[in-house]
């Protein structure tokens, strides 16, 4: 399990010209899955973004969690994050789980994400989503288990 963490001033997220999903200040997730993915990988990566010290504190030090800070999160589905470009110029996705299977892991990981009191907004698994954000730092972290 890949997710590409950001903090964020705001973000949407669009389908068909609609926003289906925006929050003004958190965290912008892009979730991706593999195939070895369960809901142990997913309960890791609950706890370490919603325990990961990157917002300012008082003094300014990147000391807070979204716990502390009550801040929202977006969540995005994003299985190019398994891309692998490491052959020709063409990605390969075959690291990536098949939708039919990550669907689930993804509500999963949005269920329980909503189960720990975060305000939590979503695209639409599989469709054409135009995501705006503007990043806060900028800060941008890869996690992965």
């Amino acid at each position: 399990m890949k997710i590409l963490v950001q903090r964020v001033l705001n973000a949407k997220v669009e389908v068909n010209k609609e926003v289906v999903g925006e929050i003004k200040g958190g965290l912008l997730l892009f979730v991706g899955f593999t195939h070895t993915d369960t809901s142990k990988e997913i309960d890791y990566m609950i706890n370490k973004v919603l325990n990961l010290r990157i917002f300012d504190d008082e003094n300014g030090v990147m000391n807070k969690s979204i716990l502390d800070t009550n801040g929202s999160i977006l969540s995005i589905s994003q299985f190019t994050l398994y891309a692998d470009s490491s052959k020709g110029n063409r990605p390969s996705y075959i690291n990536a789980m098949p939708g039919e299977k990550s669907i689930k892991l993804y509500d999963e990981f949005n269920t329980k994400l909503k189960e720990k009191n975060i305000h939590i907004e979503t695209g639409i698994f599989g469709a054409d989503m135009k995501v705006s954000l503007l990043n806060d730092g900028p800060i941008t972290i890869m996690l992965e288990k």
